[in-house]
């Protein structure tokens, strides 16, 4: 191995060119705004500033031409509990896991400390469930998996669970994402 660490063959790190750097008004310009001067202004915002989602996406939440017709958006705020929870399964069952995730994302976003673990839990499953759709099946096992243990560790500390049975749903999710083999 070179003394640089980076391996034999491997630039040092001394001889790579480093970018120019920038001013700070430039840097906190690109900050501020987003976007790189000469691009065109696209990116939706609410009054206060705050990044919001205009643009119309697939059933799949996939970005869609302004002009396109997409699916009906889900509300930004987070809804209570056992709201979000019926909000979310008929999303899932309308074949819409990830507007499911947008639910359950501004409940977790909002909920007590003592149950983001159940919420953000909750959500990465329906971003594995729409890693799955999308063809993108090591994804979707991964995300899937890494909410089935925030759920485990949420079933632990005995936090309200709302009526839903993480077993099932732990169940139901590794089935949709690891179907059985055909032989």
């Amino acid at each position: 191995m070179s003394r640089s660490g980076y391996g034999k063959g491997c630039p040092t790190r001394d001889s790579l060119t480093a970018p120019p750097r920038r001013t700070l008004g430039e840097r906190a310009s690109r900050r501020h705004h987003g976007r790189v001067e000469g691009t065109p202004e696209r990116r939706d915002r609410d009054a206060e500033g705050r990044a919001r989602q205009a643009r119309p996406r697939d059933a799949l939440g996939r970005p869609l031409p302004y002009d396109a017709a997409g699916v009906e958006p889900v509300p930004e705020a987070a809804l209570p509990p056992q709201e979000t929870i019926d909000a979310a399964r008929g999303l899932l069952e309308a074949g819409r896991p990830f507007s499911a995730h947008e639910v359950i994302e501004a409940r977790w976003k909002a909920c007590p400390v003592e149950e983001r673990e159940l919420w953000q839990g909750l959500a990465q499953i329906c971003v594995g469930l729409t890693h799955s759709a999308r063809g993108n099946d090591v994804g979707a096992v991964r995300l899937v998996d890494r909410g089935i243990a925030r759920l485990d560790e949420y079933v632990r500390s005995d936090g309200p669970l709302y009526g839903l049975d993480p077993v099932a749903i732990a169940t139901c999710a590794r089935a949709r994402v690891r179907p059985a083999s055909g032989g």
